[in-house]
Order: C-alpha cells, then sequence, then structure tokens
C-alpha cells in the first residue's frame, strides 16, 4: 500500500485526509495537537509543529512516504518541500517554498521578473518606518512578512495611523519584520491553479468580498468570475507570470490579485490550495474537478485529471454578525433545504463569543451552494443567510 504524509491535521487537511483514504493510501499526520481533528481518521500520527521543518522531515525519514503534501496553508510548505527533496518525492523545491510563503521573497521576485505588483518596503522598527515616512503614499497596506488568513494585514490613511497598526502587524510576524505597500483599489479575485509538467493551468477564477478597510477579511467567494472576458484573459496572463517568478513547476496554486485601473496587480500567492473551502468545495462545485484528488496524485508522482466535467456556478458566503455571546442559531434545517444549499458550518457554538472580524478565525460559519450560474449559487446562499436565526447579546 502507497504512502501519504500529510502535513497538518486540522479542520483544513481534513479533506486531504479522507481523500486519501478513499484512494486506497496509507496516511500518517503531522500536528503539534494531540486532539486535532483529522487525526483520528490517519493511520499513523507524528506530535510535531508543522512549522518545525526538522521535525517534518524527521517524521518523513521515520514514515518512508511515496509522497508529501499538506493542504491550505502556507509555512508548512517550507517543511513538504524540504522532506520531499530530502526523499527525492514530488514537491516545489525549497526555494520556491520560501518565495511562497515569505512575502518579502516573494514580492523581490515579482520585481525581478517584472510582474505587476505593489510598490514596498519591509521595516523591522518604528525608527526604520519613520526613515521611510516622506516616501509612503496613503492610503497603504501593512502586513507581516510570514503569516495568512488576513492576521496583521491592516490599512493605513496617514502616517499616525500606520505608526499607532504597526505594533499589531509586528505581532503577526514570526520573523519581526513587516511590510507596508501600496493600497490596491478595485475587483479582488483568487485564481485557482495545478501547475502540471511546469504548465500554469487555471481551473478556475474566483471573485471576492470582504470586510473591506481596515482588515479586508474575506467574507464570500463566487466562481465562476463575473469579470469580463478580456480582463480574465489578462488575470490569467498574470497567473501564469507570477507561478514562474517564483519557480512553481509542479502542483496547486492560490494566487490573489487586484484589477485596478493599470490592470490586475499581484497581491500574493501560494504554493498550495487556497483556504476557505475554495479549492476543497467551490472548484469541484463549479467544474467538477476534484482538487483534493489532483494535488494528492501530484504528491505521489502521478498525473492528475484536470478535465472539467462540469460548467456550474458556486458560491460561499460567512455569517455576518454583531459581537456578543451566541445565545441561539435556528432555522438550520429549513435553511439546508434550500435548493442549491451544499454546507451549512458553524464554527462557534452557542454560549461561545462572536467577536469583530479581524482575521478569518473570527467568523462564526459559513454557508455553501450551487448552482446553474454565479447568480443562482449566490442567491441560495443569500437565502440561507436570511434563513438562519442567529441570536447574539
Amino acid at each position: 500500500m502507497k504512502r501519504l504524509m500529510i502535513v497538518g491535521a486540522s479542520v483544513l487537511q481534513l479533506p486531504a485526509i479522507l481523500k486519501a483514504k478513499e484512494m486506497g493510501l496509507q496516511v500518517a499526520v503531522v500536528d503539534y495537537n494531540p486532539k486535532a481533528v483529522g487525526i483520528p481518521y490517519a493511520d499513523v500520527y507524528y506530535n510535531a509543529s508543522t512549522m518545525d521543518e526538522d521535525a517534518v522531515l524527521a517524521a518523513a525519514e521515520d514514515y518512508c512516504p511515496d509522497g508529501i503534501m499538506t493542504l491550505a496553508t502556507d509555512l508548512p510548505m517550507r517543511g513538504v518541500a524540504k522532506a520531499s527533496d530530502k526523499l527525492h518525492l514530488h514537491s516545489i523545491s525549497y526555494d520556491t517554498a520560501i518565495k511562497a510563503t515569505d512575502k518579502y521573497e516573494m514580492i523581490k521576485a515579482f520585481k525581478e521578473h517584472g510582474v505587476p505588483s505593489p510598490w514596498f518596503f519591509v521595516v523591522d522598527s518604528l525608527p526604520e518606518l519613520q526613515s521611510h515616512r516622506d516616501e509612503i503614499t496613503y492610503p497603504c497596506i501593512l502586513k507581516p512578512v510570514d503569516n495568512a488568513g488576513s492576521r496583521g494585514v491592516v490599512k493605513a490613511d496617514y502616517y499616525e495611523e500606520l505608526a499607532l497598526y504597526y505594533g499589531y502587524s509586528l505581532a503577526n510576524s514570526r520573523q519581526g519584520k513587516v511590510i507596508v505597500e501600496e493600497y490596491l483599489d478595485g475587483p479582488e479575485v483568487s485564481v485557482e491553479v495545478m501547475v502540471v509538467n511546469g504548465k500554469v493551468n487555471i481551473l478556475q477564477i474566483t471573485d471576492k468580498i470582504t470586510t473591506g478597510t481596515p482588515y479586508f477579511v474575506e467574507m464570500g467567494h463566487t466562481q465562476p468570475s463575473q469579470l469580463s472576458v478580456g480582463i480574465q484573459e489578462d488575470i490569467r496572463r498574470l497567473t501564469c507570470a507570477a507561478c514562474d517568478a517564483v519557480g512553481i513547476d509542479k502542483g496547486p496554486a492560490h494566487v490573489e490579485m487586484r484589477v485596478t485601473s493599470r490592470g490586475p496587480v499581484m497581491i500574493e500567492l501560494g504554493a498550495r490550495m487556497g483556504g476557505d473551502n475554495i479549492t476543497t468545495h467551490l472548484v469541484p462545485l463549479s467544474t467538477g474537478i476534484d482538487m483534493v484528488g489532483c494535488t494528492i496524485a501530484m504528491a505521489m508522482g502521478e498525473q492528475p485529471d484536470i478535465k472539467p466535467t462540469l460548467d456550474c456556478g458556486s458560491a460561499i458566503r460567512y455569517f455576518d454578525v454583531p459581537s456578543g455571546t451566541i445565545k441561539a442559531i435556528e432555522n438550520v434545517e429549513v435553511a439546508k433545504d434550500i435548493p442549491g444549499v451544499k454546507q451549512i458550518t458553524f464554527t462557534k457554538s452557542i454560549g461561545e463569543q462572536s467577536t469583530p472580524v479581524q482575521c478569518s478565525n473570527d467568523r462564526i460559519g459559513y454557508v455553501i451552494a450551487q448552482g446553474p450560474s454565479a447568480r443562482e449559487a449566490v442567491e441560495s446562499c443569500n437565502k440561507a443567510l436570511d434563513t438562519i436565526k442567529i441570536t447574539i447579546e
């Protein structure tokens, strides 16, 4: 029986664990949390941090897998690449893993290859931030060089606000460095990619909804994109250029950009499947492509089946509720019967606190729907959101 090692065993990696078992693989997982939700579904468990590259390598050397992967998380890709290189398995290079997980190295690679991207400064102290004061134009974005899920990302409209937010962004940086970069105005999209034999294959373009200023937490995704054909072609070209710039020559990629007045401009990318159920749920619902299965196949050195079998719409919408204690959640079963609704999930329960949405972990739940078109999928999501009654005190 072939062996797959999955770095991570949280709810984000659960679809990969379940799919790998369905494919008849023996599965080992690596996670620092012995109570991680995916562990009971795996055959072997290694208690180690997904961000400890040496620990991931040690686990791989002990398990001797035929493939290693992670799903929807950035920094574990370093351990995946390092262990895959040592064991001669199928992954991006370690250099590419660094460029895809360190936003400073990433944006440098974009600049070196002429990929449209924001102006930027990297700083590690308030005095250094002050030294760039006269070079910064507003509004601008402040974000950690090495985090995800909108953690530490904030918009500033003037210097005093930028200096005020600096500590918040710095607190979310493992390296103690933050990026100050150009604020890009315009619709935001992500592009879901599989790179096979060095060719960038674009599976779907996703329209995004965020909370907007100042934290820009994602509150909804819709497929396929409703942007014009011409703009989508520009997005496709930029996606290919960005993947090439950081060296992604195999496996999945999740590419984020904004469509500005000067055309699409890169925000960032990940050399892994996208989170927020985009690639695990929305891509299969809109295209029929099993992106989790494709990623597993590529990790095992096999050819993935990336041929679309559907031409539908899909959408996810997150609940937007006030802060307070969750006292009641009603009409969920009624909402599940709405045509097109595929999944309703709550990440917080009755008795827990709803807090202001400053990062993805602050959201309390979501609805996923499918429809003949993107518009109809969104309508099903919105009907479900309107049907469910959430009482907050």
